[in-house]
């Protein structure tokens, strides 16, 4: 008898086979294959107005923007990097760099000029392409700085467009097989220097099982639109790599997140699927712009712990939330899959099970053994059961291992803590250097951070260890006030209180500081690291209120 899951083992391998081929060429598996006439992408601008982009004409202008590749020294291997909003030229600019057999370097709009130079100089960049928004943000060095869209040339900088107008169309399509660099980025550098990850192009292949398997969005009936920025990981993969590879519609949206925005695009553009981080979710639910979306099935969310309000609010949307989780080290591992034979209510504040092509586990804190049921432990990839496991090392020749393996090398190490319950079920507790020791109790952030979340005074909260004399560490929770609430002594206690009885009486955040803004990175997690580094330091004049531990 074949079981659902005989049929998803057996898609996991096809999808692995096609990646294995010696011969295919990311260019081909993204767009030649792909009838002409098919819709890639449709572009919707700032006046929610789309435009339909073809594979015919990402194939045709991606030829001619390789030949101009080829014209400014970009060969093999070469690392060519964009920093450019979404825009029908992205996709044009990462197929061209493919055809030439070189390696994409994605570059997040919101980083300062400082950033760009350290990652295009770390990255060896040959060329940079730019939008007018973000020309300024590229300095001068060793790479050459192309302009995408309208441009003053006065100043002599070169135009794309200019630079097409003359340009033939290029004809080869670069090395093929599945050890190809086709992306070469950098962590988000939470608590260190972002480390650099080279993304071979076997590295797609579980893209396309995260497309199929956790989304389900596979199928021309379906309108996908993933909001996270393309700079990143899960955005660039999720709403560009991913749909290019599987023929899928994506939603291509123009200019930064704005929540009505988003609003008017899932309801104007008739979205069934729409991927994105919970802080948009977050964002939505203030929103003022909430309308019915009827046509909206599958509501799916990833790049920070999903908290259990965002959870119960997308119940009313008729689509409740499903959590993935992933690394830019592994693409996408575990979740709530919305594929019918994958198919588990979601249940909040759970990460869910490992995805097909995927198998995780927990570790033992000291030591390499599996954790019991129910206890905190270190979240792991078994290597040899997962599929889709592609990374090997950082850097450019992916071998610097550093800590990210355990002992025997048979497992990969997320840095992550979490435990698997009775069902099976996978729940972040929090990163490996975040817990907090108190009296013999581990605490995570994130067991401490939604309770705080669910009060009505909380706009935004994270919480790290700070060093007592008597316990050792205790929780020390940073707060974002709601408008119209005020940093009182009174509130202190309150909030307090309130996390003993939404989560446990040893747990509440025993001291607690009101400040106006969270430090976060550029793709907006908190940097806690930032935090525990405010507490080290004896000036503490920028906080809002200073409050000492409840007695």
């Amino acid at each position: 008898m074949i079981t659902d899951n005989d049929v998803l083992t057996a898609r996991v391998q096809e999808i692995n086979a096609e990646f294995d081929d010696p011969v295919l060429t990311a260019a081909w598996q993204m767009c030649d294959r792909h009838a002409p006439q098919s819709v890639a992408f449709t572009v919707v601008d700032d006046d929610l107005v789309g435009t339909d982009l073809t594979y015919g004409e990402l194939a045709e202008r991606s030829r001619r923007i390789a030949s101009v590749l080829a014209d400014h020294g970009v060969v093999p291997g070469s690392r060519v990097a964009s920093l450019m909003g979404k825009s029908a030229d992205l996709p044009a600019v990462m197929l061209a760099i493919w055809r030439l057999g070189a390696v994409y370097v994605p570059l997040f709009t919101a980083f300062a000029s400082g950033a760009v130079s350290d990652r295009l100089t770390r990255a060896e960049a040959v060329v940079v392409i730019t939008d007018t928004a973000q020309r300024n943000k590229v300095p001068d060095g060793g790479w050459v700085t192309i302009v995408a869209g309208e441009c003053d040339a006065s100043d002599g900088a070169l135009v794309l467009d200019e630079l097409l107008d003359t340009a033939e169309a290029h004809a080869d399509d670069g090395p093929g097989g599945p050890h190809t660099p086709i992306v070469h980025m950098f962590t988000s550098g939470t608590t260190g220097k972002p480390k650099s990850v080279v993304h071979p192009k076997s590295y797609a292949a579980g893209w396309q099982g995260y497309l199929e398997f956790a989304l389900d969005a596979h199928g021309r009936d379906r309108v996908l639109w993933c909001g996270a920025d393309p700079g990143w990981a899960y955005g660039l993969y999720c709403s560009i790599i991913a749909p290019l590879i599987a023929g899928v519609r994506s939603l291509m949206t123009v200019g930064p997140f704005d929540p009505a925005k988003t609003w008017e695009v899932l309801a104007e553009f008739g979205v069934t699927d729409f991927a994105t981080a919970p802080t948009a979710l977050r964002a939505m639910r203030m929103s003022d712009a909430a309308r019915p979306l009827p046509l909206l099935r599958r509501v799916s969310s990833a790049g920070e712990p999903l908290t259990p309000e965002v959870f119960e609010w997308t119940r009313s949307l008729g689509a409740p939330v499903h959590d993935h989780f992933g690394q830019t080290e592994l693409g996408m591992c575990a979740g709530f899959a919305h594929h019918p034979a994958l198919a588990v209510d979601p249940v909040p504040a759970s990460m869910g099970r490992s995805l097909p092509g995927w198998s995780l586990t927990v570790l033992g804190l000291d030591d390499e053994a599996p954790a019991e049921v129910g206890e905190t432990g270190r979240l792991a990839v078994v290597v040899d059961s997962s599929a889709f496991f592609s990374f090997t090392g950082y850097g450019v020749d992916r071998d610097v291992h550093s800590d990210r393996f355990s002992t025997d090398g048979s497992h990969y190490l997320t840095g992550d803590l979490a435990r698997i319950d009775d069902r099976g079920l996978l729940h972040f507790s929090s990163r490996d250097d975040d817990v907090i020791l108190m009296a013999g109790y581990r605490i995570g952030p994130f067991e401490v951070e939604p309770a705080l979340l669910s009060h009505e005074a909380v706009l935004e909260a994270a919480v790290v260890a700070s060093p007592d004399e008597v316990r050792g560490e205790v929780a020390h929770a940073f707060i974002v006030l709601q408008p119209g609430y005020s940093a009182e002594a009174q509130l202190v206690r309150d909030l307090q209180l309130w996390v003993k009885a939404e989560y446990a009486a040893h747990a509440y955040p025993r001291r607690i500081d009101f400040i106006d803004a969270l430090p976060k990175t550029e793709s907006g997690k908190v940097k806690r690291a930032a935090l525990r580094e405010r507490l080290r330091d004896d000036d503490r004049s920028d906080l809002t209120a200073k409050n000492q531990e409840e007695q």
